[in-house]
């Protein structure tokens, strides 16, 4: 306990760190302040009334994309749509860039190149931000169409709420690129983080008062519940951190009198190099398909929208898995790896340069992305379990288990102790581990 009070005293002693942590709160309250604004023409009493005797939009995509924007997408605020017309044109630009020479040719320019595709992106998200917020409309109206103001007027209800959205939407973009920017970086993943808490307690005191209601043990239960959550959350962990770490050896270079090179280092490969990307893509699939069909919406027990069904649990494991090696497929170069250990006079011990190293490198990495994306699946599909296992667990509750939004949280709070734990041993401080240290991963675009 001392430790963690020093750890503390060392992270507010640090200036350049206590200000990007305050600067990253108060955007953060501005956010959660901005999703508690209703929408200009709608009765906020009407909608709440609404909103607790409709269930239809609990679970598929509407439900996901309501708790990753912290429940504003049901609540009718201004941020409804959150930052997510953002990350899916950021997630758009990314595969353009793995999939067109002409952007890759410019993503290597440098900062320029950089600067010239987020500013593409920039005009992506306007568009993709309408596009929703007209579908949304269309959402308000047939699930809440008794909480609009009659008197607002109906057009002029559309072009206001299609205009604030926008503006919403390009705002909550502007913050994340600001926290990015001056306080403790991946202000997109952040956003989205705060969103996926903001529900944490509104599920515990659901989860609580089925289990007190309940009676018979309900409170053992609970604390089984939260022990078990515990222990998947320490599970994901070690997934999210796990590597293979190939060792590499660097030959030395004698320039004048001195010697460069000649260190062993090695190349970490990522069990779970896809992030949460083949789980939203198979949850994206599977929506897609129950609404095509019509599955999803003639009953509540149709297996495409019950989580806890075997026959969805099958499905959509194999989606995660295939999924898993397709992304790693599009983002993970080994000739790229391989070509710039060549140029840096990098070798693996027994592994010829060049193709034989990227044909090395590509090996390792299936085998390890097998293992990942079968725990990736498990971790899809643990919600679904824990309901079957803890009988009256709540749905909102059992999200957090498993699934995109444990993945998330756990991965942006990781990303973020990082970038805490660098400010320290920059410093000269103790980290925030006794041994080791944190990894980070890359969650820009692939929250």
């Amino acid at each position: 306990m001392k430790k963690f009070i020093k750890t503390l005293r060392n992270i507010w002693s640090i200036e350049e760190l206590r200000n990007k942590i305050t600067f990253t709160l108060l955007l953060i309250f501005i956010y959660i302040v901005g999703t508690h604004i209703i929408l200009p023409g709608i009765n906020p009493n009407e909608l709440t009334k609404l909103a607790e005797s409709n269930s239809k939009n609990a679970g598929g995509l509407l439900g996901l994309l309501d708790t990753f924007v912290g429940g504003s997408f049901n609540r009718a605020s201004i941020f409804a749509l959150g930052i997510m017309p953002y990350i899916s044109a950021s997630i758009f630009m990314q595969l353009m860039t793995i999939l067109v020479p002409q952007i890759a040719k410019i993503q290597k320019e440098g900062e320029s190149g950089r600067k010239k595709i987020n500013q593409w992106t920039r005009y992506l998200t306007v568009g993709v931000t309408a596009f929703q917020a007209i579908a949304y409309i269309g959402y308000l109206t047939t699930t809440y169409g008794g909480a609009i103001i009659p008197s607002y007027g109906a057009d002029f209800f559309k072009f206001s709420t299609v205009i604030i959205l926008t503006v919403g939407t390009l705002f909550v973009m502007w913050l994340g690129e600001k926290i990015t920017d001056k306080g403790l970086g991946n202000g997109t993943s952040i956003i989205i983080m705060v969103g996926i808490l903001g529900r944490l307690p509104q599920a515990i005191a659901q989860e609580w008062a089925a289990r007190t209601t309940r009676g018979a043990g309900g409170l053992l239960i609970m604390l089984i519940e939260i022990v078990f959550l515990i222990a998947v959350i320490m599970g994901l962990i070690m997934l999210i951190q796990g590597t293979r770490r190939v060792p590499v050896n660097y030959a030395k270079q004698i320039v004048g009198n001195r010697q460069f090179g000649g260190a062993r280092n090695f190349l970490p490969l990522k069990v779970n190099a896809s992030g949460v990307m083949p789980i939203i893509f198979a949850q994206a699939i599977l929506f897609l398909i129950a609404f095509i069909t019509g599955l999803g919406q003639t009953t509540q027990a149709s297996f495409l929208n019950d989580h806890t069904n075997l026959w969805y649990m099958l499905i959509y494991s194999v989606a995660v898995i295939g999924f898993t090696f397709l992304y790693t497929a599009l983002i993970f170069n080994p000739k790229q790896m391989a070509d710039e250990l060549k140029r840096n006079n990098g070798f693996i011990p027994g592994v010829k340069p060049g193709q034989p190293t990227a044909d090395y490198i590509g090996t390792i990495m299936d085998r390890i992305t097998l293992p990942g994306a079968v725990l990736l699946a498990f971790v899809g599909i643990l919600p679904g379990l824990c309901q079957l296992a803890f009988v009256g667990m709540t749905q909102n509750f059992s999200t957090f288990f498993g699934g995109t939004s444990l993945l998330i949280m756990v991965g942006v709070i990781l990303d973020t102790l990082q970038q805490i734990e660098t400010q320290l041993l920059m410093r000269q401080y103790d980290g925030l581990m006794s041994s080791g240290r944190i990894q980070g991963r890359q969650a820009a675009t692939t929250i």
